[in-house]
């Protein structure tokens, strides 16, 4: 049987860059060009199949409207990825991307392409469950690792 990893993954972005029509390709694959804005923030999931492991991405979608920002962090705490959704012809967000490294993907929901390949390059970046780095509350250990230095002092 596969183990079932929930991972919870928000979009972030300013209000018309798709972040809706991005998730309703993934999860339902349809696309409507007449989507309404998000009012708070809306949530679905989708379970696929990563490796040995199953992985079901608990998704919210967050409005992109100033006066909901302060709810973001609402909904991106305990996230295991976020993806931030702009418009490819924003310079100032392509800079901001780079600025941070960020994974770039870029996508189409409205001609399907490479959304399906987003999420899958999330999965990717998820370390694989390890039954000695698991614990019983559903939390993994990151453990640190010694690097040998090549300075040594006289």
């Amino acid at each position: 049987m596969m183990a079932i990893r929930e991972l919870k993954v928000c979009l972030l972005g300013d209000t018309g860059v798709g972040k809706s029509s991005i998730v309703c390709r993934f999860v339902q694959d349809t696309f409507d060009l007449n989507t309404l804005p998000t009012i708070g923030a809306s949530f679905m999931t989708k379970t696929v199949s990563c490796g040995n492991e199953l992985h079901k991405f608990l998704i919210w979608d967050t409005a992109g409207q100033e006066r909901f920002h302060s709810l973001a962090p609402m909904y991106y705490r305990g996230s295991a990825a976020a993806v931030i959704v702009y418009d490819i012809t924003n310079e100032d967000a392509q800079e901001y991307v780079k600025f941070i490294n960020a994974i770039f993907v870029e996508t189409s929901a409205k001609n399907a392409i490479n959304v399906g390949e987003l999420f899958e390059r999330i999965s990717q970046q998820i370390p694989p469950l390890d039954p000695s780095q698991h614990n019983n509350n559903g939390a993994f250990k990151v453990g640190r690792h010694k690097v040998q230095s090549g300075r040594r002092c006289c």
